[in-house]
């Protein structure tokens, strides 16, 4: 007796775990990747789950949302989150992944799975009655993101993400810049370039003034409608936004102190190592728009990368989102035509591991709709379901992409004393106490 088939459109973050969760449930399941035969333009490997911004994801620490989210989806056997640990960086308090490594492991336990079947190929509709995750990301294909338009979104609605420029560690001057994590939280994993006030107004005319590049063909149409997500606002559009943005930003200087001097500076500039080796670092918040060749006079003001040399620059891409409360319910299927399911970035979670939340709830719910199974909807009280929660009933006001956050969780009955942190840390311990439960009940069967 053959078993259910599901069909996962897109092997990003959300698609690959998807697939894997609905392996592991028992299902057939196959793969639609349309890499390498078409790239997007902010792709450019043929692995699965490419990290295209940033190679941080961010906090690990539970008292923190995200890294609530990730310890919930590492208990619950998240091929993501095994991929991060097996390929993880130092970076402090925070994980973050060698890409490649990270790609390639994914890429080949897909692949080898003998319940998934990878087709290299672009999809641009879902046959009728096929029970389907659509994680075709924010650069969904034309034809398919207009089949999404006319079947399910309408008009959809959109948003510019920006990624932050790469550096050849060894062009780093240390003789200026420092190690050192803020407030001494982890190791000093990151490298810091202190400014004074002089550098830092050198630096911030400069920056205000820097020409941005010119919109891609494919987003010329929707340069009216430039909408920024704040989680990845351009580093010159938030500069523009007062002279001291930034400086209660990604150059906040406070609980940095260096180490050889023990002064303070006015702002300082944090770098973050790329990869295991400690060869590449990023800028950390300093996605950008700007042209390649301001990017490189401009983040050359910066003490310490006066001669650092660019491994890669920083771009600027279009991402879509859709109208999700109006059209999905919380295991992210669509509300009428509940054999489809969305997952990603086009739901309107913001983040790689709140993608992979996303991919972890469909790919678990379509295999059951396959084998006839009610669907799982994880409580509010988890990161997980608050994340499903808020996809599927949306704010207060106009439907914007959310990160994990606390603010999406509802609070104990009872007050916590202790400040935030206590709090948190409540919260969390409520949260992973149901996970613990939900595993140990063998709802999501062992790989």
């Amino acid at each position: 007796m053959s078993m259910p088939t599901i069909h996962v459109y897109g092997a990003g973050l959300a698609g690959s775990e998807a697939a894997w969760q609905a392996a592991r449930q028992g299902v057939d399941v196959v793969l639609h990747e349309m890499k390498p035969h078409k790239m997007t333009p902010a792709h450019h490997s043929r692995g699965f789950a490419e990290l295209v911004c940033s190679n941080s994801l961010r906090s690990d620490r539970v008292s923190n949302a995200v890294g609530l989210l990730k310890e919930e989806l590492s208990r619950m056997g998240s091929l993501i989150m095994e991929a991060a640990r097996a390929t993880q960086v130092a970076a402090g308090s925070a994980l973050a992944v060698d890409r490649d490594r990270f790609s390639a492991y994914i890429t080949e336990k897909l692949c080898a799975n003998p319940r998934i079947t990878v087709v290299e190929e672009e999809v641009s509709a879902i046959p009728d009655g096929q029970i389907t995750v659509v994680a075709t990301g924010p650069l969904t294909s034309d034809p398919m993101a207009a089949y999404i338009r006319a079947h399910f979104a309408g008009d959809g609605l959109h948003f510019f993400d920006a990624v932050a420029p790469i550096v050849d560690a060894s062009t780093i001057n240390m003789d200026i810049a420092f190690f050192a994590s803020r407030y001494n939280k982890g190791d000093a994993d990151y490298i810091n370039c202190p400014m004074t006030r002089e550098q830092y107004d050198a630096f911030y005319q400069a920056l205000i003034g820097a020409e941005e590049a010119p919109l891609k063909e494919f987003d010329r149409n929707l340069q009216k409608e430039l909408k920024v997500f704040e989680g990845c606002m351009p580093v010159e559009v938030m500069a523009r936004c007062g002279y001291d943005t930034l400086c209660y930003g990604p150059l906040k200087p406070v609980g940095l102190t260096d180490p050889r001097t023990g002064t303070h500076s006015f702002a300082v500039v944090q770098l973050r190592r790329e990869n295991q080796e400690g060869t590449m670092y990023n800028l950390v918040g300093f996605q950008t728009h700007l042209t390649f060749p301001e990017q490189r006079r401009v983040f050359r003001l910066i003490p310490g990368l006066e001669n650092a040399e660019f491994l890669r620059y920083g771009v600027m891409h279009r991402n879509t989102y859709l109208p999700s409360p109006d059209m999905l319910e919380p295991d992210y299927s669509v509300r009428t035509v509940p054999n489809v399911y969305f997952a990603g970035q086009m739901t309107g979670v913001e983040g790689y591991i709140e993608s992979t939340g996303s991919g972890f709830v469909a790919g678990i719910n379509a295999a059951r709709r396959a084998l006839g199974m009610e669907p799982v909807i994880f409580p509010t009280e988890t990161m997980i379901g608050a994340m499903a929660n808020y996809v599927s009933r949306g704010g207060i006001g106009d439907f914007t992409p959310m990160n994990a956050n606390f603010g999406i969780v509802p609070l104990p009955e009872k007050k916590i004393k202790g400040g935030k942190l206590a709090r948190n840390e409540a919260l969390a311990a409520r949260s992973l106490a149901w996970v613990d439960s939900f595993v140990a009940d063998r709802k999501t069967p062992e790989s």
